[in-house]
């Protein structure tokens, strides 16, 4: 795991492909939308962090406020995640942004049957993706009123 101190993490990044985390990364704090982000490579590692299982075993160290997630990852897949995530009466109520590859129907139904609160495809151009980025940010963590804000 990248990123500040696990106590005030704001964005919750999981995403496999480093080129992707690091754009996605230095676009929010280009922005200043994300100085406590805590990047994880792999759907089991996203669980142990926020479960507080694994390498992470103990209490949780924080819920974020918004948790951006791939569904494409290695060892446990982003569906399956956000299966564990809604099922969670503490995780339950963290928005969780799909930002995928994937363009599938049949991925955006199941995520939303899943209770995800945004299904967002990645643009492929560089300037797109960062403008994508660049506003998921701005309302997840400015706009958007979470219970206890």
């Amino acid at each position: 795991m990248t990123g500040s101190t696990t106590n005030m993490v704001e964005v919750l990044l999981v995403e496999d492909a480093p080129e992707d985390a690091e754009l996605t990364m230095r676009t929010l704090k280009k922005h200043n939308l994300a100085n406590n982000l805590m990047w994880v490579k792999d759907g089991a590692e996203a669980v142990d962090f926020l479960f507080g299982t694994g390498e992470n075993a103990g209490p949780p160290a924080c819920v974020p406020r918004v948790i951006l997630l791939d569904l494409h990852l290695p060892k446990l897949d982003g569906l399956e995640v956000l299966r564990r995530l809604k099922a969670d009466p503490v995780t339950r109520q963290i928005p969780v942004v799909v930002l995928t590859s994937s363009t599938e129907e049949s991925d955006m139904r199941e995520c939303y049957a899943l209770g995800v609160n945004s299904f967002v495809s990645k643009p492929v151009e560089f300037d797109a993706f960062m403008k994508v980025v660049g506003k998921l940010g701005f309302y997840w963590l400015l706009v958007n009123k979470l219970p206890g804000q």
